[in-house]
């Protein structure tokens, strides 16, 4: 089990009230696993495996050959938290060679229309993003070089 990894599930919902809420409150309430989950669905890994699983199965394998840099432990390791927090199912069929089968479940698809809007909204805004990055850029090196002339 992960460091940090509770087994019983715990219920914050009824501490939450977004209108006066705290924006760090779901960070530092104990018991509260919302900052778990969201470091699970919000890592790279996740992300792109619940964006290939939509409206398919693959094998794993398969998902390997899509995902460009992940290893086949990293790979392991996320789907088997990926299956643990019920958003992916894994079917192993009885045959030899013993084949396996990953598919989003219907929470993992609910959460997979999360992640399209999360991505519309960096495709629309790409461009601003990176005018952005090349002004702050381009700030620090003119604040690099005036530090070194004085």
């Amino acid at each position: 089990m992960e460091v940090g990894t509770s087994k019983s599930p715990s219920n914050c919902a009824s501490t939450v009230d977004y209108g006066d809420a705290d924006p760090f409150q779901w960070d530092t309430r104990e018991g509260c696993e919302v900052r778990q989950i969201l470091d699970r669905v919000a890592d790279k890994w996740s992300l792109l495996v619940i964006a290939l699983l939509e409206n398919r199965r693959l094998r794993f394998t398969e998902l390997r050959r899509e995902i460009d840099g992940v290893s086949q432990r990293m790979l392991t390791v996320t789907l088997r938290q990926l299956e643990r927090d019920g958003l992916v199912r894994r079917t192993v069929h009885p045959v030899v060679p013993p084949r396996v089968d990953y598919e989003l479940t219907p929470l993992g698809g609910t959460l997979h229309a999360t992640i399209q809007s999360l991505v519309r909204w960096t495709e629309d805004h790409q461009r601003e993003i990176a005018a952005a990055r090349a002004a702050y850029d381009a700030r620090e090196a003119g604040a690099e070089v005036g530090a070194k002339a004085g």
